[in-house]
């Protein structure tokens, strides 16, 4: 087990659940805003950004709920996961990211959350 740290992130999104698991689960869905290119073969993950690829496994998913995945090279048990979370009283809608990075990088890896989900607020029309 390396020495990497959980963390976790949430951010409003003004979309309906259905609409947000859809880009969140889906190679088309994710290709819009998380990578350049998504591929899929059954569990397996191909995720393009100029030109480099990576392997990620789908762990678990919940239709309208989560997703969550882990990179093939891992060496441990990190995994990130992207939930979607309904307020029951107000009905607002977040996304709460589950992420794990060497210490040294969690706050380059928060910035990198950051930037991903303001481009999924872009193409949702949630700003």
């Amino acid at each position: 087990m390396s020495d990497k740290v959980k963390f976790e992130l949430e951010f409003v999104i003004h979309a309906s659940p259905q609409l947000l698991y859809q880009y969140i689960s889906t190679p088309s869905g994710l290709s819009e805003w998380y990578a350049d290119n998504v591929n899929s073969r059954g569990e397996m993950f191909t995720f393009i950004w100029d030109g480099a690829e990576e392997q990620a496994k789908m762990l678990k998913r919940k239709s309208d709920e989560f997703v969550k995945l882990a990179w093939e090279e891992n060496e441990d048990d990190s995994f990130f996961e992207m939930r979607i979370i309904v307020d029951e009283i107000t009905k607002d809608v977040s996304l709460f990211i589950t992420d794990f990075a060497e210490e040294d990088e969690v706050d380059e890896a928060k910035m990198l959350w950051e930037n991903q989900v303001s481009d999924l607020k872009q193409v949702l029309g949630s700003t």
